[in-house]
């Protein structure tokens, strides 16, 4: 098989374990597409895959740099691609799993990126304001409003040349044979995951993982990012109750796949498959009649 296979959707849906029967089945290796799972040490909150989970399949792009290394969507770019071309030249199917669009989209769409330069334009407005000037330059901005380093970079990017960014970098072009697959559920019963998923992060570690952050003297995008651990730096400071901070997670998660849907939906064509997760060889089946029929 030549085609990239790319596997989409929020937290708790089954990626992963769809990752793992496909690279089974198509003889592929998989590459992390989750901004915050190349950073060591974020492995609880960020729903990493384990050891055990990998069942020795090849994982590519995870744990590939420390919380205080700028690691920017052009790296990943640069990377991902290196990655898809080195399994393609071993006859493998580069997998790609993950919940973070615009790394996919940058990886596999012609996106013309540039590496980030230490001369962009400083701001000291709120990031509201900020994305108020960016939607009155570009009014159909796909940027999420709080994303502020991303409207930094546009309001910079239009300040220097006059043009809109993501139009620059907005393409339809595919650089490989590509299949995006999915998962979806019913919106109460993936709520429902998400929200035992926290408690199970929390059997897991993840109160201990936070507190190893949380006494990290930097606050990096990389700590500050994720969903789990800002979240708890309430309860540290002794400012809030633990239950507080754990429904501030859980919900903060739940708003996440909700916005993940809407990015998947208007940014790519996505086949979309039903998870039965009584019966998930079902949704094995599903996913590779919808590959061998591509």
């Amino acid at each position: 098989m030549s085609q990239v296979i790319c596997i989409v959707g929020p937290t708790g849906v089954g990626k992963t374990k769809l990752s793992i029967q496909l690279a089974k089945k198509y003889n592929g290796e998989i590459i992390n597409a989750d901004s915050t799972q190349v950073y060591k040490g974020m492995d609880i909150a960020t729903a990493k895959v384990t050891e055990e989970e990998k069942e020795d399949i090849p994982h590519h792009l995870f744990d590939i740099k420390n919380w205080n290394e700028l690691y920017t969507l052009y790296d990943y770019q640069k990377d991902c691609r290196k990655k898809i071309e080195e399994i393609l030249a071993r006859n493998r199917t580069p997998i790609l799993v993950g919940g973070t669009g615009l790394y996919i989209k940058a990886a596999l769409y012609d996106y013309k990126l540039e590496e980030e330069k230490t001369d962009d334009i400083s701001y000291s407005e709120e990031t509201s304001i900020l994305y108020e000037r960016l939607r009155q330059i570009d009014p159909d901005t796909t940027v999420h409003p709080n994303n502020r380093k991303r409207i930094e970079r546009a309001l910079s990017y239009y300040e220097k040349t006059g043009k809109i960014l993501e139009k620059k970098e907005k393409t339809e072009q595919l650089l490989y044979p590509t299949i995006v697959l999915g998962l979806t559920t019913e919106r109460s019963v993936l709520y429902e995951r998400i929200n035992q998923r926290v408690d199970i992060m929390m059997q897991n570690g993840l109160l201990e993982e936070a507190r190893r952050i949380y006494e990290q003297p930097l606050r990096t995008k990389a700590i500050t990012t994720p969903i789990g651990y800002k979240e708890l730096f309430d309860y540290f400071n002794e400012s809030d109750t633990l239950e507080n901070c754990l429904d501030k997670i859980k919900q903060h998660s739940r708003n996440y796949a909700k916005r993940q849907y809407t990015w998947f939906h208007h940014q790519m064509n996505v086949n979309w498959i039903q998870v039965d997760f009584e019966h998930f060889e079902n949704t094995v089946l599903m996913a590779c009649d919808l590959i061998d029929n591509k």
